[in-house]
This record gives C-alpha cells, structure tokens and sequence, in this order.
C-alpha cells in the first residue's frame, strides 16, 4: 500500500484528523449553499421561502441517496487498500462506481421530476407556494446525475486518504453555486429573474462544473483509468458496492424523509411554522458541520483498519468520534440559547417566522450531540460491513420515534410539542448509536459509557 493511502500508520486521532479536517471546509461550503438559498429567497418573498422549506427536506432525502452510494463506494474502496489490493482492481472498482452512481442519479431524477407535483402536494403545498417549488423541481433533477456520480468519485479520494481533493471540488462548488444564485434569483443585466427557479438553475450549473473537474483530475491522477480492463470484474463491484450502499442509502435518506413527514406535520400550524422551522434546520446543518465532517472521516479510518484487521484502532476512532460529539453538540446548545434569536432575525424576513427559527434553535439544539453520535456509528458500521445494523438504527429513530410522536406532539403541543420530540428522538438515537456500535463490535463493552448500559447486548457475526 503506498504510504500516502494508509490510515492505519501513526495515532487515530490523527488520522481522523487527517480526513476529517479538510471536510469540515467542504461540507460547510455544501451546506452554506442550503442557507444562501434560504437568505436569498427570503429577500424575493414569503411564498419563495415557504417553497424551500417544502423542497429542502425533500431534496435533502434524494441527496442522502447519493452519499449513502458513496460510502458503499468508501467501503470496498478503503478495505481494499487496508488488504494492499493492486492499484488496478481499486481502479476498476472506482469506475464501477462511477457507472453505477451515472445510471441510479438518472433514475433517480426521473422518477423525482415525475412524482413532484403529488408529492408536494400531498405534504400541504398549494397555490403559488406549489408552482414555484414544481419550478425549482426541475432544474434540481437535471443537476442530480451529476452531484450522485462526482460524489461517488469524491469517496474514491476520501478512501484513498485525500479529503482534501474532495473537499476542493465540494468548497469550489459551493463557491460558485452561491454567487449565481442571487443573480438568477433576481436577476441582473442581460440575465432575467427567474425567482425559485433560479436557485436550481445556480445549483445545476455549479453541479456540472464540479463533475467535469473531479473526473478530469481523477484520470489526471490515475485514480480511475479507462484501459485498467474496465468490464473486469464489473459485476462483482456492483454487487460489494450495492451491498453497502443500498442500505446505507436508505439509511441516510431515512432522515431527511422523516423531516419530510414532520414539515407536512408541521403545515397543519400554516406556511409560516413551516418557513421557519425550514430556517432553522439549515442553521442547524450548518453547526453540525464538524460531526458530519467525523462520519465522513472515520469511514476511512475504520474501513482500512478493518480491511488490515486492526480492529481495536477502529474501536478507539469510534470511542473518539463518541467524545467530541457528547462535547460539542452541548457546546452548540449553550451557544444557541444565548444566540438563537439573533440568528433567526437574519435567517428569516419576518417576525413571525423568526420567532419560529428561534424557537426551534433554543429546544432542539440540546439533543444535537445525539444525532451526532447516531450519524458517526452509522459511518463507522457502514464501514464495517454492517450497513442493515445503520440503516435498522436510522429507521427506528424516525419510524418509532420522531414521526410518530411529532404527529401526537402536534397535536396535544402545537410547534413546542414538535420541538420536545426532536430533542427526545436525538437523544433516544445517541443511545441506540451505543447499542448497535456494541452489538457490532465498534465498541468494547467494558468502554465505561456502555458497562452495565448496553454491555449484555449480543455482538453481531
């Protein structure tokens, strides 16, 4: 293995480190793109912003998709190189995946165009509201193919120990999709406004030059090749890839799809709950850019070590992942408390639905660390082979818990019942994390947090 790939040299802090650190820039730069939208659109209008806040946890469930296919993708990728694979069979594989990302983004942005209209509907939608989300619809599908495929490439790199090639490509789209998107919103000399749409148009456009940069210096680099015997083993990769990412697709897009069902939950206290209830989970993704930054850096970590048979090192990178997110989630709650109102002032264009935003900051911070605790295991299990045990951890969360309760919370709480219910679905999800990183041998039972809490579990084969 050469040295530059190997994760499994020097101490696990550094190497989460390692790829954690540049993908802290990347992912803020991503999720920046969620909020520069929300504050644009907030500044063309009430029914703009009320759009988004239907769309985004939509397209957020479509874009969990993709990463859930990328971390298949991490996965044979990063035991491949923990085992000292040739440098052609990992090269064949990250094509495999590449090919196969290609043909599920198209499907999956036809059947997203087609279904939009129900769907939106279905989730309370009306009116203009409606007809500027079918808008946006549009352009985002043809923009899908090509952010499914680039990420794909992009866990090839994380893999391989180069995050920070990853984290380029994410930030520099980032970059670009932000600075289009005010003059397709509103418009600016010889280009018209063209309002919501106009944030996917900004989107599609970023998303297209990504994709042609990262495959260029991918076969600059030699990370994918073209006459490596690409039909090789084609079948094979597919089937370890899917293996992985199709639970772990369904395990990251559970999320995102639960938020959906809390918005339509959420659309029976009106458009304005929902605005800034939508406000306030793009701030909240934007805080909790460090511990999505540690899911996408202990893959990594824990799938080479497992490919090299260390498991113990994995062990530690999960303990280590644990800690910082018990650390920092209640650090972020504090902050919020103390800050939640300012933040909602800027993030929204009104008082009403400020007051919403703020609200939601001040309760549901306090169970980030939870969340945070939940997505890291889900890596680290992803990682190990185990991705049934992240995707039944994720459903359980939202299918058992958050959804159900959010309906009842509704109803007997109005909005302060929804936000009791997300701090109770967070934390309920950071001890399951613990219970399932036992029963698959991510955690020893004789960690002092889990001894005599989740230690008679039965550990998984």
């Amino acid at each position: 293995m050469s040295t530059d790939k190997n994760l499994n040299d020097g101490s696990v802090a550094r190497a989460l480190f390692r790829v954690s650190a540049p993908m802290t820039i990347g992912i803020l730069g991503v999720l920046s793109v969620g909020l520069a939208d929300a504050f644009f659109l907030a500044r063309d209008g009430a029914t703009s912003l009320a759009a988004i806040g239907y769309v985004f946890p939509v397209t957020t469930a479509m874009t969990s998709l993709s990463i859930g296919l990328s971390a298949g993708t991490n996965t044979v990728i990063s035991q491949a190189i923990g085992k000292g694979d040739d440098d052609a069979a990992q090269q064949r594989m990250a094509l495999h995946a590449m090919g196969l990302a290609l043909v599920l983004g198209c499907v999956g942005a036809g059947l997203f165009y087609l279904v939009a209209p129900w769907l939106f509907s279905a989730m309370g939608a009306e009116g203009e509201v409606l007809d500027a989300i079918l808008a946006y619809a549009t352009f985002w599908s043809l923009s899908f193919p090509f952010l499914v495929t680039g990420m794909s490439l992009n866990a090839v790199f994380r893999a391989s120990g180069e995050s920070g090639v990853a984290a380029t490509v994410m930030l520099g789209e980032a970059v670009l999709n932000i600075a289009l998107t005010p003059l397709f919103i509103f418009g600016v000399a010889f280009v018209p406004e063209f309002g919501t749409a106009g944030a996917a148009m900004a989107t599609l456009l970023a998303r297209i030059t990504s994709f042609t940069f990262i495959t260029l210096y991918g076969l600059h680099r030699g990370v994918i090749c073209l006459s490596c015997g690409p039909l090789k083993n084609l079948w094979n990769s597919v089937l370890r890839i899917g293996r992985v990412g199709a639970p772990a697709a369904l395990s990251n897009a559970i999320n995102p799809a639960g938020m959906a069902m809390v918005t339509a939950a959420l659309a029976t206290l009106g458009d304005t709950a929902v605005a800034g209830f939508g406000s306030a989970t793009r701030v909240q993704s934007l805080l909790l850019v460090p511990m999505l930054a540690l899911s996408s850096g202990i893959g990594p970590v824990v799938g080479q070590a497992w490919g090299a048979d260390k498991k113990d090192r994995a062990q530690e990178a999960l303990r280590l992942c644990f800690v910082i997110c018990l650390g920092f989630g209640l650090m972020v709650a504090v902050s919020l408390t103390l800050t939640a109102d300012m933040i909602a002032q800027i993030m929204t264009p009104s008082e009403e639905e400020a007051a919403y935003a703020a609200q939601y900051l001040r309760v549901a911070s306090w169970g980030f660390f939870g969340y945070g605790m939940l997505v890291t295991a889900n890596a680290a299990m992803n990682a190990r082979d185990k991705a049934l045990w992240s995707m039944s951890l994720s459903a359980g969360r939202i299918f058992v818990v958050y959804v159900p309760l959010t309906w009842a919370g509704v109803m007997i709480g109005g909005y302060t019942g929804v936000l009791v219910v997300a701090v109770l679905a967070n934390v309920i999800g950071g001890w399951a994390a613990l219970v399932a990183a036992r029963a698959t041998g991510l955690i020893a039972a004789d960690w002092p947090i889990v001894r005599g809490v989740v230690a008679k579990v039965p550990k998984a084969t």
